[in-house]
């Protein structure tokens, strides 16, 4: 016994290690992909664009991780998916350190589009190892600090960047951040990898290259595909429209909707660990994907009609990411829960795709509301998606099973 316990300890030191790794990366993408939100201002001022207009490089970056995830997924499952997640962190860091550092607007949205492609990596190389390399009794609480990790990395971006901002302007800003990605590649490449528990991805003959399309072309994988989508105009909507949105609503000043946001993005840090330890306990993913929903969509739908005030904006913006916090464990448990085994990298590099798909069309709505002047749609349309997303979920998702 004494012996066994010799022989677990370094491989669950090194598993540790592993999803601390693999965290840290999820942060780090997270922190990314809110670049703009908190420094939308000061960009916008300085190329002297509009709002549709540097809503651009949002478009791009989920443009171009629309289209490339999926065979990225593939092209990870072939080629391992260590490898892929450090130079998706080193080509990040070095697209936001091209985009501080010239000056040109074309260049910046160049290089959002660079940030894009090193996007793509994250979820199928992230659930590839954690799926191959973890104990399925750990799955659901990794998961969970997995998610949870993203959401620590977009909560502190925005206070980070604006006091960097503050001191450097927002090119010092993207030049500090560029290290980031930097040091997160480097945990990787120096730490080991414990052994396979869960081979995720097997290899298979290229002759059965065909049924795996088929697999994410079924309706299980596709009604995922739509559920990602929608969420990703409610987060998207929220996470990067919330400062600008009641700024031209209600006049509210930047330090307090950057507060709002803050509130927003930590406590949905707090509501995926505890929707982790949720999930763990219970089946009914479906319905704690659609309680948070239409909680959010609740909050939402409030902040449009109603003037808040200061305390009362950062409760219900506080109120809004704990419920949707609450949800992504679960939703991640019903990706998984319709997925055979052998196909973690290539299902989460499809659905995660749904992301990018709401990503694309996204930022362009918001923006249009913005520019014609109608501030109230931004926080009615994240309701709408909401309802529907719900609906979705509603329909029968999560109770479709893959062969």
């Amino acid at each position: 016994m004494a012996q066994a316990a010799e022989l677990l300890t370094p491989a669950r030191t090194s598993e540790t290690k592993l999803v601390a790794g693999v965290c840290f990366a999820h942060l780090v993408s997270h922190y990314y992909m809110l670049m703009l939100a908190p420094l939308f201002a000061f960009i916008r001022a300085d190329f002297g664009v509009t709002y549709t207009e540097l809503s651009l490089a949002l478009t791009t970056f989920n443009v171009v991780s629309a289209v490339s995830q999926t065979p990225v997924g593939f092209f990870i499952d072939r080629t391992g998916a260590r490898i892929n997640l450090i130079g998706g962190l080193l080509l990040g860091s070095a697209a936001i350190a091209i985009a501080g550092a010239v000056h040109s607007f074309w260049v910046f949205i160049a290089m959002f589009a660079v940030l894009g492609l090193a996007n793509t990596v994250y979820h199928p190389a992230d659930y590839t190892l954690l799926s191959e390399r973890v104990s399925p009794r750990r799955m659901t609480q990794v998961f969970s600090f997995h998610t949870c990790s993203g959401m620590i990395g977009s909560a502190i971006a925005p206070v980070s960047l604006l006091f960097m901002q503050s001191a450097v302007g927002w090119r010092g800003a993207f030049l500090c951040s560029a290290l980031l990605g930097v040091v997160a590649a480097l945990v990787l490449a120096v730490q080991g990898e414990p052994p396979v528990v869960h081979p995720a991805h097997p290899s298979k003959p290229r002759g059965e290259e065909p049924a795996s399309w088929q697999l994410l072309l079924s309706p299980p994988i596709l009604l995922n595909l739509l559920f990602f989508v929608v969420l990703s105009m409610v987060g998207g909507g929220l996470n990067q429209y919330l400062v600008v949105g009641l700024g031209a609503l209600y006049g509210t000043p930047p330090g307090l909707a950057n507060t709002a946001l803050t509130g927003l993005l930590t406590m949905s840090a707090i509501g995926v660990l505890l929707g982790g330890v949720l999930a763990g306990r219970t089946a009914r993913h479906s319905l704690v994907a659609c309680t948070g929903l239409l909680v959010t969509g609740a909050a939402s739908t409030l902040i449009a009609f109603v003037d808040p005030g200061a305390l009362l904006l950062v409760l219900i913006a506080s109120l809004s990411g704990f419920a949707s916090g609450m949800t992504m464990p679960s939703r991640d448990m019903i990706v998984r829960s319709v997925t055979p085994p052998g196909s973690f990298g290539k299902v989460f590099g499809f659905v995660t795709t749904g992301f990018h798909i709401g990503g694309m069309v996204a930022p362009l709505i918001f923006a249009q509301f913005l520019d014609h002047g109608y501030p109230r749609g931004v926080f009615l349309y994240v309701a709408a998606c909401a309802l529907v997303a719900i609906a979705t979920v509603a329909f029968g998702m999560s109770g479709r099973r893959t062969a």
